[in-house]
């Protein structure tokens, strides 16, 4: 009879692990699905923060200014033509 009830003592511990376990694999997938989101969200301010540094550089401005004096000089003899 002993037997019996330690049988099904088992096979209720075996049950409440399998179930615990299914709702941690169900929260590591939550909290896979937010670890993406904040690795996203992170990669998007940094992807903004980095082109923003680029506008603003020095280089860029310098570049734009070239351009645009080479612009206005393509403009001008044009115009004289």
């Amino acid at each position: 009879m002993r037997l019996y009830l330690a049988v099904a003592v088992l096979m209720l511990a075996f049950i409440a692990y399998t179930e615990a376990q299914d709702e941690t694999i169900e929260e590591k997938f939550n909290k896979f699905g937010q670890q993406l989101g904040e690795m996203g969200k992170t990669l998007a301010e940094k992807a903004k923060t980095t082109f923003e540094d680029i506008h603003t550089s020095e280089f860029a401005e310098t570049t734009r200014n070239w351009f645009t004096e080479q612009f206005e000089k393509l403009k001008i003899k044009l115009g004289e033509q």
